[in-house]
């Protein structure tokens, strides 16, 4: 074979040359796509929902006879005390039907005094057993034979059934002053007297029911009292969520239109599920989930809006990665991993999903950087460029 010129081997250099400098020129740039790392570090799973504070004991004062009504004096927002009077009633003269109705009403009102002493001891019985309880695990969480996690739910049972104590005692009294204003009806003296009607418990006016003058038959609802210092929070979740809710969860209270974060506690799950149309007008069954707040916030009232986060499970170190690296092919869960400038499609296993990161039980490694957002137009072998670097 003859071989080449040096005219000829300087045109086939040149060729060569031309072509790597134009498939330089026209081969495509990476493509620009933001990235995450996979990192160790604590992970909660929450529930994101709205709710509103509501007093935790509230009490509806009712005119305990037919009579008139005297206008009442109050406004939302005066304090009260067990015993003041907030109304009185000018009743009629009692004929026997309405005596026998008074006489049954007051042995009524006796019997629930009786039940609210009952779940006051019934309580009494709880809350010291829960103390045992917390002391118990006290002592063996610092001997390490328990979690963290089973002694503070052991210590926030403790402290919620102190709460419902304090409330069934106000219970009590409450029920006693009722049972005083239904033994006044029988009392057939007091006819053409005027029957006070009063508060059964130390509080503020939360709403005035009635309060021009007018014949008002007896139950008739008059007056709302309570103490906005004792709220709880009243969070709807879906059913299908409120399953993994415990009570003694740990509650995350922002949005509330003050500065910084409130905490409290899950007290309980309500048993009966009920149904609410979305804002896309879908039917949901929703449950009410009730929670403590640790410290009374003064500036928090009645029926007050709150955003709210229910976590439901926390650890302190898991590895993690971004859920928006996330997507789905079929029945497995697929991330696109950053490797040598180039994205690569890799299969992997989720745990626990919270709002930002999700728990890697496999398929990924602590460090390795992966493509969160991925567009559509990404492909399996593309080379990639990060953006911001």
């Amino acid at each position: 074979m003859k071989p080449l010129s040096r005219t000829q081997r300087i045109i086939a250099i040149s060729s060569l040359v031309a072509i790597v400098l134009l498939a330089l020129v026209f081969r495509p740039a990476p493509f620009p796509v933001d990235a995450g790392t996979v990192s160790y570090g604590p992970l909660a799973v929450t529930l994101e929902e709205e709710g509103f504070t509501r007093v935790t004991d509230r009490f509806t004062i009712s005119s305990p006879v037919n009579g008139k009504l005297v206008r009442i004096g109050l406004v939302e927002g005066d304090s009260l005390r067990a015993g003041m009077t907030v109304a009185s009633i000018l009743p009629p003269d009692q004929n026997t039907r309405e005596y026998r109705e008074s006489a049954a009403l007051a042995g009524s009102a006796f019997a629930s005094v009786a039940e609210a002493q009952a779940r006051q001891r019934q309580i009494s019985v709880q809350l010291a057993q829960a103390r045992l309880k917390a002391e118990r695990y006290d002592r063996l969480y610092q001997e390490g034979a328990v979690s963290k996690e089973s002694f503070e739910l052991a210590r926030e049972a403790a402290s919620v059934l102190e709460k419902e104590g304090r409330a069934a005692q106000e219970a009590v009294r409450a029920a006693r002053l009722q049972a005083v204003a239904a033994e006044a009806r029988v009392d057939s003296r007091l006819a053409g007297k005027a029957v006070e009607v009063r508060s059964p418990v130390d509080g503020r006016v939360l709403r005035i029911l009635e309060k021009n003058e007018r014949f008002v038959p007896a139950g008739t609802p008059l007056v709302e009292v309570g103490n906005p210092g004792l709220l709880e929070v009243v969070i709807d979740v879906l059913s299908s969520d409120a399953v993994s809710v415990r009570p003694g969860n740990p509650v995350v209270i922002d949005d509330w239109g003050g500065k910084g974060t409130l905490r409290g506690v899950v007290k309980r799950i309500e048993p009966a599920a009920f149904t609410k149309t979305s804002a896309l007008g879908i039917e949901e069954k929703r449950v009410n989930i009730i929670a403590m707040l640790d410290r009374p916030e003064p500036r928090l009232g009645d029926n007050f809006r709150i955003q709210s986060s229910i976590v439901t499970w926390r650890a302190d170190r898991v590895l993690r990665v971004p859920v928006s690296a996330l997507f789905r092919s079929g029945e497995q869960w697929e991330v696109f991993v950053i490797d040598g400038g180039r994205a690569s499609v890799r299969k992997v296993n989720i745990g626990r999903r919270g709002i930002d990161e999700a728990e890697v039980l496999g398929g990924l490694r602590e460090g390795e950087r992966v493509v969160t957002h991925p567009p559509n137009e990404l492909q399996d072998g593309m080379r990639v460029t990060v953006q911001g670097e």
